[in-house]
This record gives structure tokens, sequence and C-alpha cells, in this order.
């Protein structure tokens, strides 16, 4: 398999609802970071899907590399 495209070192805030799902982009060559547009398509990547347990803005990794898929959990600071 091969390494995600780092898409921003750094995170995207979102603001989502509760119950709203997105497709976080994992392979990182979205053009509609940090969210998914179908450019895995050509990688062994697939989206992440993502449900908002609350209201407020959630921090989706943007380097692609978190040990916490979808959310950020700071890795972008090692790279």
């Amino acid at each position: 398999m091969s390494a995600p495209v780092i898409a921003q070192k750094g995170p995207y805030p979102v603001e989502l609802t509760a119950g709203q799902t997105v497709y976080w982009c994992a392979c990182g060559r979205s053009s509609s970071q940090p969210f998914c547009d179908g450019s895995h398509r050509v990688t062994d990547f697939t989206p992440k899907p993502y449900t908002a347990v609350k209201d407020g803005t959630v921090w989706f990794c943007g380097c692609k590399h978190s040990g916490t898929p979808q959310t950020c959990d700071g890795t972008h600071r090692t790279l």
C-alpha cells in the first residue's frame, strides 16, 4: 500500500451538527479537503465515514498520518 499525500500539515476545523455524516479523505488527493471527492479511486485508500455525536467543531486530520484517523492527534508536528 502506498503512503497518503499530505494535504496540509495541520488540521481542518469543520462545523458539524449532531448526526451529520461526512466522508474524510484518507488518500490526501481530494480537491475538497478534508472530504472525499473520489480521487482515491486510483489508490489503495478508501474514504472514512465520520458521524458527529454533537454539534460543534471537529478538527479533521490534514496530514493523513494521524493515529486516530479522521481527527487530528498532532502527528503533523512530527512530519
